[in-house]
């Protein structure tokens, strides 16, 4: 029988999930201007290898029994990490609103939906569609406002469908091939293969030039120790027990509030068709995951 305090984690895991991963875009606000995406991402990934590996020596961890099981561990790691991270970093890098790309990071549960029937065997009822098209919906009243259409758009627009893309693919993987990694040493393979990414891809793309001022101190401590640490542990523990479109449909919620956090820190406002979009969100998740 599961224990108090496990059943108390599993019912605010969702809630903590959607604010950590919101402060996400918040952080790349913060820190981009002093390195660009790829060298940003190249610190935070060594940053948190390290970090994990202490943790997981520490408590005498277990580690993958072959190099088939390590492999697939590494590549959830290439495509949550890496290739979402990256894809999201680069489009703020290329002046795309934190709020557009949270609205493209919002189409995660459509495609996983679509792709979890044939992959994963799931059924996506009737409900879930309707509910996931609803809060997609409401997403996008959110963030209509920010959108400025233009050529400065085109390359950024790319690296967040990019994005979308990999977490995906991650999400899906992860469940398929590597859901009952042990989540300490599994952390260490996956955030050492994401830093070999960013040893390859920045210094191939980017003067790796940083600016150690104490904006981009505060957002690489954070991002390294709140979302990499916290948020990306939550997601694995809510991808092992749920369906991938239930856990998938809580990206619909991190648009609005990443909206809210942005008003608290920034000073960004929103209009009634934002707060529309809000409601309509949350009804939409909770239709999607109801049950």
């Amino acid at each position: 029988m599961a224990s108090s305090s496990s059943i108390g984690l599993s019912r605010v895991a969702p809630g903590l999930f959607v604010l950590l991963w919101s402060t996400g875009f918040i952080g790349a606000k913060f820190g981009l201007p002093y390195a660009e995406p790829l060298t940003f991402l190249l610190l935070r990934f060594a940053l948190v290898t390290v970090l994990m590996a202490a943790v997981a020596l520490a408590l005498r961890a277990p580690w993958p029994k072959s190099p088939r099981e390590a492999a697939h561990i590494a590549v959830g790691g290439l495509l949550v990490h890496a290739g979402y991270l990256g894809g999201v970093f680069s489009a703020i890098e290329h002046g795309v609103p934190a709020g557009v790309v949270a609205l493209i990071a919002a189409l995660q549960p459509l495609l996983t939906a679509v792709a979890a029937g044939p992959l994963l065997g799931e059924r996506v009822s009737r409900r879930q569609w309707t509910g996931l098209i609803l809060g997609l919906a409401g997403v996008s009243l959110v963030v209509a406002e920010k959108i400025e259409p233009g050529a400065a758009f085109q390359a950024g627009l790319g690296f967040a469908f990019f994005a979308v893309l990999a977490i995906t693919a991650g999400t899906l993987y992860q469940k398929r091939h590597a859901a009952g990694m042990d989540l300490r040493s599994g952390a260490v393979i996956q955030y050492a293969a994401a830093t070999a990414a960013m040893v390859v891809l920045a210094p191939a793309f980017e003067t790796m030039r940083v600016e150690w001022t104490g904006e981009f101190v505060f957002a690489m401590g954070w991002l390294t120790l709140v979302l990499s640490l916290g948020a990306i542990t939550l997601l694995y523990r809510l991808i092992r027990e749920g369906s991938a479109a239930r856990v998938a449909s809580l990206f619909y919620l991190v648009p609005p509030s990443t909206a809210v956090i942005a008003y608290l820190l920034f000073g960004e406002t929103f209009g009634l068709l934002a707060l529309a979009g809000m409601a309509v969100t949350v009804a939409g998740v909770a239709l999607a995951t109801k049950g």
